[in-house]
């Protein structure tokens, strides 16, 4: 739902906040950092009295550590963690959130497609009683294939988070901390942090943004790689799949009776049977396949408490950076 300009409290939002927090999953994105880090630097200032800038290093192949290890000697406010390996946007999200020590953070990208000078947008609305804000592009950058599977994700989204805010979702966002609260203590692997928000709150609300292009490099997120975390999103966080399954079986389950009533009613109207080996294949095919379906679809929930058993971890951390100084009103609290 987009908030009523009306109804904000113009004071309250011209006013800084005590401290923000915002936090950048980082991949491939070397080269984009420092400029990153520049804008972020004259942007922040206006906005909270003291900030950090929570990096969190998606065990990027190129030299993303190494840069952000000499941003952190530059900018003290740096929050700088290094993932032992690469487990994925959402995961290192869920990491720096809970590294965040603000009560407000904003989430955002990497490669510039979320300019900085857009934070305030995000921070006037959330001011105005809501949770969770989301910056909705104001048009999108990306090919057809890329925008068709966002657009699966959306609707899978929606489905598991009840609202339909789901369609206006993104990686740009501002949150409240004590959301987090509400998945703390989640473990499990397969991570999407929209779908743990909707587990705190349901105050959401989303702006029109800026939207430009990536400055350098292609993104990670692949056609392949977001219909993927569609799946994992309707397979973990929802059961609509085994109600699909089930409804698959009820279809099938009438069209047999319905086939064997038609059996029966010609071999009583006519005195044979219906004729012809390539009804029955057909048959037993349809049948077949619709088990195997609803079969996987078990089989996907049996693996997902497979994982859960095995207990393994979300992310894991190799190694952090933190200044636990704070000068002239900036950086990091604890």
């Amino acid at each position: 739902m987009s908030p009523d300009p009306q109804n904000r409290n113009s004071g309250d939002q011209r006013r800084p906040l005590p401290g923000l927090s915002v936090v950048v999953p980082v991949y491939r994105s070397e080269a984009i950092l420092p400029e990153l880090l520049h804008r972020l630097e004259n942007t922040l200032p206006a906005m909270a009295s003291s900030y950090e800038i929570v990096l969190v290093n998606d065990c990027s192949p190129d030299g993303s550590w190494d840069v952000i290890r000499q941003l952190a000697q530059r900018y003290p406010w740096i929050h700088a963690i290094n993932l032992m390996r690469n487990y994925g946007q959402h995961n290192a999200l869920l990491c720096g959130i809970r590294a965040a020590c603000y009560d407000v953070i904003v989430t955002m990208d990497d490669d510039l497609q979320h300019p900085p000078e857009e934070i305030p947008k995000l921070l006037e609305v959330l001011a105005g009683g809501y949770d969770v804000v989301y910056g909705t592009p104001e048009q999108e950058q990306h090919g057809f294939g890329r925008d068709f599977a966002s657009w699966v994700t959306k609707l899978a989204l929606q489905n598991v988070m009840g609202a339909e805010i789901a369609r206006q979702v993104g990686p740009f966002r501002a949150v409240r901390s004590q959301v987090a609260k509400a998945f703390r203590h989640y473990e499990g692997s397969f991570v999407s942090i929209d779908v743990l928000l909707t587990w705190g709150t349901n105050r959401f609300a989303s702006i029109p943004v800026k939207h430009r292009p990536r400055e350098q490099g292609v993104s990670g997120y692949t056609f392949r790689k977001l219909m993927t975390h569609a799946m994992n999103m309707m397979t973990g966080f929802s059961t609509m799949p085994l109600q699909i399954a089930s409804l698959i079986g009820f279809v099938f389950t009438l069209f047999g009776v319905l086939v064997l009533a038609y059996v029966m009613v010609r071999y009583f109207v006519h005195g044979n049977p219906v004729p012809g080996f390539p009804f029955l294949a057909s048959i037993v095919a349809l049948f077949s396949g619709a088990q195997l379906f609803a079969l996987g679809i078990i089989g996907e929930y049996l693996a997902r408490m497979h994982f859960r058993s095995m207990q393994k971890p979300p992310y894991v951390v190799r190694d952090a950076e933190v200044d636990k100084t704070v000068k002239s009103g900036k950086g990091v609290s604890f």
